[in-house]
């Protein structure tokens, strides 16, 4: 089982810390906490594969199999904001990472990095991306002597750092958009992206959480019930934050592809959209609902941002979405066991009425078992004993097949 709601607050704030100050420090000089974040921007030079191969099985090609020796490959700085001397660390380790070959291109990986900075030890993200070339534009043999880039960023822990890995990955590929191989346009597109990434990626969570406060409980219900969410009269930043946040937030990833889709419909259907009106002094929601989970897990990040450590807000949220799943899988656990058995039934309700979220579980899982009748005959009961307080259920053997109520 998942540890209880404050402990895993506890667990994962001194885990991440633990990871941030390093083992490289002694006892008597921690480091500050520091959100210091820094890129590099490498070209890089070596064995290229035709592009679009994919391997035996399918899959995208591992550039691994033609990535040289480490004194075969070079990397030439474009751009970075690290000093001198760790940037030179940095292109020796990250050089001894491609000689190694264990990368996709386009795919990112994290480690941790020793460096001459005020943190010392720092997560890092690389990824090696090619730039789309046309047929017309280079020759087989030219295409294989094409600057490719290696882009890195550094902050936090590794293992924070890990938690942002896939939007790391989307915004490297945006990045790559924005880069074209005619134009020269490194000043205009590429800076801004290697400057900003920090603020786009690890903060908007932080700064969703200090804007909204105890309301964030209705973001988190909208999130978890797939309840369509508009922003009104917001700046730009706080609109991105918002739909960032959400994102983040969403099962989607986590439960099939198919539910998640129908449960859209279906809010979208039953319910109004919940609007976000960003016109005052403080944002006011419409339509917005909540429930003692969402409660529960909005105190977990607001007692999260006593430490101010972005990255911790993260792990908060991975944390609210797997138990969510846990007691999406208990659920459906217990509609199995109720098929079969009239008390399992009643164990499904008090399950419904003590989980905290009940009202967002039970539509899951009647969009998920929409076609099994056996369970639709006990998801109806549970949406009507839901609806009225009772204080009993009667599973006589005169009421097999019915569900009825004790008052």
């Amino acid at each position: 089982m998942l540890p209880s709601l404050q402990e895993s607050v506890d667990g994962d704030e001194k885990e991440l810390e633990s990871s941030e100050e390093g083992s490289g420090f002694p006892e008597e000089r921690k480091p500050e906490r520091s959100s210091n974040s820094y890129y590099c921007f490498y070209g890089y030079q070596g064995c290229r594969l035709p592009q679009g191969v994919d391997g035996d099985d399918g899959s995208p090609s591992n550039t691994s199999a033609g990535t040289p020796p480490s004194d075969k490959l070079s990397l030439s700085l474009v751009d970075s904001n690290l000093p001198a001397e760790a940037e030179m660390e940095l292109r020796s380790s990250i050089a001894k990472h491609l000689a190694k070959g264990s990368f996709f291109e386009g795919m990112g990986n994290v480690v941790a990095v020793e460096l001459s900075v005020p943190e010392g030890r720092v997560g890092c993200y690389y990824c090696l991306f090619q730039l789309e070339k046309s047929a017309e534009t280079a020759s087989p043999e030219s295409r294989n002597n094409l600057l490719d880039y290696v882009i890195c960023f550094l902050g936090g822990s590794e293992k924070g750092l890990e938690l942002f890995r896939l939007e790391l990955d989307r915004y490297v590929q945006d990045l790559k958009i924005n880069l074209h191989s005619e134009q020269n346009n490194l000043e205009a597109c590429i800076k801004p992206f290697l400057k900003t990434w920090f603020e786009d990626l690890v903060s908007p969570i932080q700064r969703v959480v200090q804007l909204f406060q105890e309301k964030l409980a209705f973001l988190l219900h909208a999130a978890l019930s797939c309840t369509p969410v508009k922003v009104k009269d917001s700046d730009e930043k706080t609109k991105k934050d918002i739909n960032r946040f959400l994102r983040a937030a969403s099962l989607q990833d986590l439960v099939r592809e198919s539910t998640m889709a129908s449960l859209c419909v279906t809010m979208t259907e039953e319910h109004k959209p919940v609007i976000i009106d960003c016109s005052g002094p403080q944002p006011q929601f419409h339509n917005a609902g909540s429930n003692k989970f969402c409660d529960d897990w909005m105190r977990a990040f607001l007692s999260g941002s006593e430490g101010g450590n972005p990255f911790l807000f993260r792990q908060i949220l991975e944390n609210f979405k797997l138990k969510a799943i846990q007691d999406i899988n208990n659920l459906k656990r217990f509609i199995r066991q109720a098929e079969m058995s009239h008390y399992a039934l009643f164990k499904c309700y008090l399950f419904l009425k003590n989980c905290g979220s009940g009202d967002v579980l039970l539509k899951m899982v009647k969009v998920e078992h929409a076609e099994m009748q056996e369970a639709k005959s006990a998801i109806s009961a549970l949406e009507e004993f839901m609806r009225e307080p009772a204080c009993g259920l009667n599973t006589s053997p005169e009421h097999k097949g019915t569900y009825t109520w004790q008052n």
